[in-house]
C-alpha cells in the first residue's frame, strides 16, 4: 500500500485556491471542479462535495482543529514574508521565530482554518550558517543534521 496524500476539506474551493495558488505559490496538478490537486501532492475538496461522497451531514465537518499543519518551505524566507504582508486578512499564529536548530518559520491560518507552516529550508539554514561565519562542526552541531549532509549542501568533499 501506498500513502498518496491529505487531503483537506475546504468551505469555498475558489477562495482557498487563490489562497494556495497566489499566497504559496501551488502548481495545479489536476482540477476536478470540486477537487484540485497540487504538484506538492495534496487536495483540496470542497465540503459539500466531501460531506456527500461519505455520507455526512456537512455541519459535522469541523474546523480549526489546530491539530493538523501542511508544511511548506521556501528558500528566501525573507521573500515570502515580504509577500505575505502583501496579503491582508492572514490569520497568524505567531510571528518568524526560530526553532532551537535554527531554522525560521511562520505559521498562519488558511481561509478555513487550517494551520500552514511556512519553513527554511535546512538546506538554506546550513548555507546561512556558514556565511555567518559558523564552522563545519558547529553548523552539524547547532543543526542536528549528519555531517555528510552538511557538506554536501555546501559542496565540500567528504573525507
Amino acid at each position: 500500500m501506498k500513502f498518496n496524500c491529505p487531503l483537506i476539506v475546504v468551505n469555498d474551493i475558489n477562495i482557498s485556491r487563490k489562497f494556495y495558488e497566489e499566497v504559496l505559490c501551488q502548481k495545479i496538478k489536476y482540477d476536478f471542479g470540486e477537487n484540485v490537486v497540487y504538484e506538492g501532492d495534496f487536495s483540496l475538496q470542497l465540503k459539500s462535495h466531501f460531506a456527500n461522497m461519505i455520507d455526512i451531514d456537512e455541519k459535522s465537518i469541523k474546523f480549526q482543529s489546530n491539530g493538523f499543519e501542511l508544511y511548506f518551505e521556501e528558500d528566501n524566507i525573507e521573500a515570502f514574508l515580504n509577500k505575505l504582508k502583501q496579503n491582508k486578512g492572514i490569520n497568524y499564529i505567531h510571528s518568524l521565530l526560530e526553532h532551537p536548530w535554527g531554522q525560521r518559520v511562520i505559521r498562519f491560518y488558511d481561509p478555513d482554518m487550517h494551520i500552514i507552516e511556512v519553513g527554511e529550508s535546512m538546506e538554506g539554514v546550513i548555507k546561512r550558517f556558514f556565511n555567518e561565519g559558523m564552522s563545519i562542526d558547529e553548523i552539524t552541531k547547532r543543526t542536528q543534521h549528519p555531517l555528510e549532509f552538511v557538506k554536501r549542501v555546501l559542496h565540500y568533499k567528504l573525507t
